[in-house]
């Protein structure tokens, strides 16, 4: 009797796909970012029910991995936010601490190592130059575009994903 071949990955975003962040901008507008309020705010970042009812449909068939940019500090805070809003059981893979690398540059970076340990089938995120670096990497990607943005937030968030390299 062979082993069953390993469920590929889905690789799921937390903020923005998963988590509503637009309450914790604020913190970084203007020219003086205060990152630790940003991070310390997110264990009450309301639900995306979309992004739920995505990550739920793909744990049918996939292993999900959460690949966040959020820095490995946040770990605990980011595992009881996933379990307390009921996401199925899944990887959580971080930003290294001082890791200040664009959102696109991370992520594909810790697409690639993912894939060395079995198929990614999918990424699911918010940020658009993520995804079309994924793409470009050779990865299948689901934009996630149910997050309300308005012009300012969506740069604040913007932003921090690319040029601070923080989320």
């Amino acid at each position: 009797m062979s082993t069953p071949a390993p469920r590929p990955y889905a690789a799921v975003d937390v903020d923005g796909v998963l988590a509503d962040v637009r309450h914790r901008l604020a913190h970084l507008a203007g020219r003086r970012k205060d990152w630790d309020a940003f991070f310390a705010a997110a264990p009450d970042d309301p639900p995306l029910p979309e992004g739920l009812a995505v990550a739920a449909r793909l744990a049918a068939d996939h292993e999900v991995v959460y690949l966040t940019g959020r820095p490995e500090r946040c770990r605990r805070d980011t595992l009881a936010w996933l379990q307390r809003h009921g996401l199925p059981e899944g990887r959580l893979v971080m930003r290294r601490e001082g890791d200040r690398r664009p959102a696109r540059l991370t992520k594909v970076a810790l697409l690639r190592r993912l894939a060395t340990e079995r198929p990614v089938a999918v990424l699911v995120d918010d940020d658009a130059q993520v995804c079309t670096a994924a793409r470009a990497a050779g990865f299948s990607v689901l934009r996630a575009d149910w997050m309300p943005t308005d012009p300012a937030s969506d740069n604040t968030l913007t932003e921090a994903q690319e040029r601070h390299g923080r989320t």
